[in-house]
């Protein structure tokens, strides 16, 4: 069975396709700017989507948090600079960010777990 981190990959994939397919020229140049914003510039790639996770949790988007955390872990980012990050976009957001913060803390331990191998981290 799917865990909602997996049917959200899966979901964010079949419809990036669909939409790749439609002939929309603004359309194709905005995703062309989300790709090209995360690659290595005067900020690596890497600190980036440390940002893009930031900004996203800010703006509570759930779905945006899910995929920076993907690409920050894998990207190398640990937990506990993870966590420093989704502080500031807590103190940035205010107490209305706490809930998209339960999310991005689960959506971390699926992804750490899909990664490890597949046991997913009990909290103390």
């Amino acid at each position: 069975m799917a865990n909602r981190l997996e049917e959200f990959k899966s979901y964010r994939l079949r419809m990036n396709d669909r939409i790749a397919k439609i002939d929309h020229l603004g359309i194709k140049r905005f995703f062309n700017l989300d790709t090209r914003a995360y690659e290595n510039g005067a900020l690596d790639a890497k600190t980036k989507e440390l940002l893009g996770l930031v900004a996203s949790t800010v703006l509570r988007c759930n779905d945006c948090i899910d995929y920076h955390i993907v690409q920050c872990v894998d990207a190398g980012w640990k937990d506990e600079e993870i966590y420093d990050a989704l502080n500031v976009g807590l103190i940035v957001g205010g107490s209305i960010v706490v809930p998209h913060l339960r999310h991005a803390v689960e959506s971390l331990d699926l992804a750490r777990a899909e990664k490890n191998g597949g046991s997913v981290r009990q909290p103390d």
